[in-house]
């Protein structure tokens, strides 16, 4: 094919090929319940029981099955030695947990058999007719008796699980190594290459090792985790991902993801950074991508700087003067907020968030954020913005908003304003100094605009900021 964009695809096993994710948690969890029974009596300790989504998912997923048990044995708070591979399964090491795991997936296996994902094996097909290179990388030292199994071993030009794994000492997932030996036996470049995983880990695996295309899978309900981990396009099964979309996103979708900036999560640890990242401006000002409903605090910093603004202040520490010039954060004019029926004003950090993405597009300057949250009556608000500054007018930005509830009636209050008390506090090691850098001239309503006027308190500038609203109703 001469429009071919892209040369193989690399699947995941459990969970991508076959059903038999959910035969590995059955499995897992009968061995580690009965070892958890033994070792909480042994230490007179409650029994915690092995679950799906706080056990298997985080600890267990997608890696290697010695490293599976470790650390979930981690997680617990529990010591065990890490023994040898030939481990009977009676024994109490992680290789002998690790063992009677396998040993119980095997007699599932022989008793159930395999049962396949139509889609995938569908898609394999098309991909080897059409004269893509089909591989297959997996944790499992079961791959090839599932394989076998499931008859698709002809459909498999290359398998690299945990038996070639241990031969050729691989690291396991998030780390790439299964996935790009398996490319560099088919020949074909990592850029050119696709990885299909429904693990965290394994997605984690296929961003690491750069490919081209990383495809997950959400057959555990958690889009938005194999987002943040790194998957450009995420489905809830192959069915959804055709050939020529494939090609489509190696032809035109991986420059557009190149020229924009996206996270699907919030993570107060991080977001001071992603502020600055997700920053826009034009050269003459420029906004933090802080989110509108943010003030300053130990997680956000909403902040507006302007090119030569700098202002001069004098702190007496330790009975010296200590004279230091700031970059002054000029007065706020993102602020905006919601709440429902008199309550609370919004809080992102004070809320239950179910979904947000945020994705800065390099190609016109603006800032999308989209996120559905609920709050402790149950109410599930969807919330759209985006933002830009002018390129033509450099005195002038734009913010857009939009607030819909998704499950309920009630009275939505939306504020607006500019915030221009102000103080430079974005630094930690200076907020022993003087910091209040701006006094208010003037501030009000005329013409319907909003509008506050600050100066300088030494360098003398002055910063009017105004804003027109224009409320449109659905």
């Amino acid at each position: 094919m001469t429009d071919k964009k892209f040369d193989a695809v690399i699947f995941d096993l459990d969970g991508v090929i076959t059903k038999t994710a959910l035969t590995h948690s059955a499995a897992w969890k009968k061995m580690f319940d009965d070892f958890l029974k033994i070792y909480a009596e042994n230490n007179n300790q409650a029994f915690m029981e092995f679950t799906h989504k706080d056990d298997y998912l985080p600890f267990v997923d997608g890696k290697p099955r010695y490293k599976g048990v470790a650390d979930f044995l981690e997680s617990r708070g529990i010591q065990l030695p890490f023994g040898d591979p030939s481990d009977a399964p009676s024994m109490e090491s992680v290789c002998g947990l690790g063992n009677m795991k396998n040993d119980t997936f095997n007699e599932v296996l022989r008793r159930d058999g395999v049962e396949m994902y139509p889609s995938t094996v569908a898609l394999m097909k098309e991909l080897r007719e059409k004269g893509y290179r089909v591989g297959v990388a997996s944790s499992s030292k079961n791959c090839e008796a599932v394989l076998e199994a499931a008859g698709l071993m002809h459909l498999v030009e290359t398998r690299v699980d945990g038996v070639v794994s241990a031969e050729m000492g691989l690291k396991g997932k998030p780390e790439a190594d299964i996935f790009t030996t398996a490319a560099k036996n088919l020949g074909c470049d990592y850029e050119r290459s696709v990885v299909v995983e429904d693990a965290v880990s394994g997605v984690q695996a296929g961003r690491n090792g750069n490919f081209g295309l990383v495809i997950g899978i959400a057959r555990e309900e958690n889009k938005e985790e194999l987002y943040t981990s790194g998957a450009d396009i995420v489905v809830e099964d192959l069915d959804e991902i055709s050939i020529e979309s494939i090609n489509y996103w190696f032809d035109k979708g991986l420059e557009d993801d190149s020229w924009s900036i996206t996270y699907h999560d919030y993570n107060p640890k991080k977001e001071r950074s992603r502020e600055a990242l997700l920053a826009v401006g034009n050269g003459y000002f420029g906004t933090r991508g802080a989110l509108e409903e943010t003030q300053a605090n130990p997680i956000n910093y909403p902040g507006t700087y302007m090119a030569g603004m700098y202002n001069r202040l004098v702190t007496k520490v330790a009975d010296r003067d200590v004279e230091n010039e700031d970059f002054v954060n000029i007065p706020n004019w993102l602020a905006v907020s919601f709440r429902i029926d008199g309550g609370d004003w919004f809080d992102i950090n004070n809320t239950r968030l179910l979904s947000i993405e945020r994705i800065i597009r390099f190609s016109d300057g603006v800032l999308l954020r989209k996120m559905i949250v609920e709050d402790k009556q149950g109410r599930q608000t969807e919330v759209v913005s985006e933002r830009f500054a002018s390129m033509d007018n450099i005195m002038l930005a734009a913010l857009k908003y939009n607030i819909r509830p998704l499950n309920y009636s009630g009275l939505i209050e939306i504020k607006s304003g500019i915030n221009g008390k102000l103080i430079n506090e974005g630094v930690e090691r200076y907020k022993s100094l003087n910091s209040n850098h701006l006094n208010t001239i003037r501030e009000g309503v005329e013409d319907e605009k909003l509008f506050v006027l600050v100066e300088t308190n030494q360098s003398k500038h002055q910063i009017g900021e105004a804003a027109m609203h224009h409320i449109l109703l659905d």
